[in-house]
């Protein structure tokens, strides 16, 4: 009985990246219901409910420290910023113990990322030409990891897990780019003195990681203030999430080894000792044991990961609905619903034909270069269905077409090319990798 609950314990411990793969599969259900909503909602005799719900305006703060924005930006400068903190909580865990850890895990993914992005863009360019259309150039770059690893876990247990770790790592890296063109190309009017104070606060962030200060409110009071000078400055307050994800500590206060052994002593003791009669109540030496189990959970597990499982439910399950149901809206009476505007043919065909080509072009030139091998168990067809799921580019999508263009006929376009390409790039990598584990022994 103790051996199978220390296994248990272990367990959850040890596996960090199914409880990532879980949770990120099922919030593509609530995004896609909060995104259906929107669209049906926006297009309803309600119409004008709706947007004047997202343009309402209120203020935050105190002092000097005040921030009057409509809802629509609170949800994406505000919530946005969690949900990114959250990314960056993710990437830092990732890089340091995760799939991202060692250049031998990092190469493939890295280098199918990098033609993920740089494909689709040029594809983006070509289509619109030399015009203003042209700042929307980095709208089809990113991988929605939500809804692409909910499609890919409803093929079942046939999906290698190198499969599966594949995609994850390609759709973080994706986000480390997103995060990177967001703060350089999609910022302006920067107010350097903002940007001075906000570098001050990150700096007192590293002195705060540097000598493993473990009060995480601390790291989010001054993360407040990084992220309101951001705010300020013009960069992206977004930004400021990954920055300050990135001083959380990482390191546990408890080797593993020494977590079991106390936890199966701890078993013993509760197991051991004199059980009372009531079936209500424990004894007070079964209340010690379990005491000291969970100080050692808590001491086992490292401030970014305890972090990142108490944050990644609320942004999954919460924020980023908030932010489908705010931001998915598209007018599709009238002349507003044109497929051949090319600003959808755009943004379509980079997340349908670019994706796949830059993802699966880059892969196999990685592996012919001898620089990666194929994940175990992986094909190449399966490299190709993988490249068609990460042209669901929704949510990354969505946002940086809100920080590329201002002309809202210019931002229904963009979001016309979102959906449709990333339903049929969906919908085509899951029937390609259907079709391939039909061949796959369970």
């Amino acid at each position: 009985m103790i051996k199978k609950q220390t296994k248990e314990i272990a367990s959850i411990v040890l596996s960090p990246f199914e409880r990532f793969l879980k949770r990120q599969s099922s919030a593509g259900i609530l995004l896609l219901i909060a995104a259906i909503v929107a669209m049906i909602w926006s297009n309803s005799s309600y119409a004008a409910m709706y947007f004047d719900i997202w343009e309402y305006e209120f203020t935050l703060g105190i002092g000097s420290f005040r921030v009057s924005e409509s809802l629509l930006h609170w949800v994406n400068d505000g919530l946005m910023a969690i949900f990114f903190f959250v990314v960056g909580l993710e990437i830092k865990r990732e890089v340091m113990a995760g799939e991202l850890s060692t250049i031998k895990d990092v190469v493939m993914p890295l280098t199918a990322a990098i033609g993920g992005m740089l494909v689709p863009a040029i594809i983006f360019l070509l289509v619109v030409g030399n015009s203003e259309m042209a700042k929307g150039w980095g709208i089809p770059m990113a991988t929605d990891i939500a809804f692409s690893l909910g499609i890919l876990s409803l093929l079942g247990p046939k999906v290698p897990i190198g499969l599966k770790v594949f995609l994850t790592a390609l759709a973080i890296v994706d986000d480390i780019g997103a995060i990177l063109i967001i703060a350089f190309f999609y910022s302006s009017d920067i107010q350097w003195v903002y940007l001075q104070a906000a570098a001050g606060f990150f700096v007192l962030l590293l002195v705060f990681n540097y000598f493993d200060l473990r009060m995480l409110s601390l790291y989010i009071f001054v993360g407040f203030f990084a992220w309101f000078c951001f705010l300020k400055s013009g960069v992206h307050p977004t930004v400021a999430g990954v920055l300050v994800a990135l001083t959380i500590p990482a390191r546990r206060k408890i080797r593993m080894d020494d977590f079991i052994e106390e936890t199966k002593s701890s078993l013993t003791k509760f197991e051991n000792a004199e059980w009372p009669d009531s079936n209500v109540v424990l004894g007070k030496k079964q209340i010690s044991a379990v005491d000291r189990i969970a100080k050692s959970a808590k001491k086992v597990q490292s401030p970014v990961q305890s972090l990142e499982n108490s944050l990644s439910d609320f942004t999954a399950n919460l924020v980023m609905p908030i932010f489908a149901l705010a931001n998915a809206s598209i007018v599709i009476v009238g002349n507003e619903f044109n497929l051949l505007d090319k600003v959808t043919l755009a943004t379509g065909l980079g997340l349908l034909v670019g994706k796949v080509l830059g993802v699966s072009l880059f892969s196999w030139l990685s592996v012919r270069f001898g620089w990666a091998k194929l994940p175990k168990g992986v094909n190449w067809i399966q490299i190709v269905g993988v490249g068609f799921l990460a042209g669901i580019g929704f949510t990354m999508s969505l946002f940086i077409t809100n920080l590329a263009y201002t002309d809202a006929g210019v931002i229904n376009a963009s979001k016309i090319g979102i959906v449709v390409g990333s339903i049929v790039a969906g919908a085509i990598g899951f029937v390609i990798l259907k079709i391939n584990f039909r061949k796959r022994p369970i």
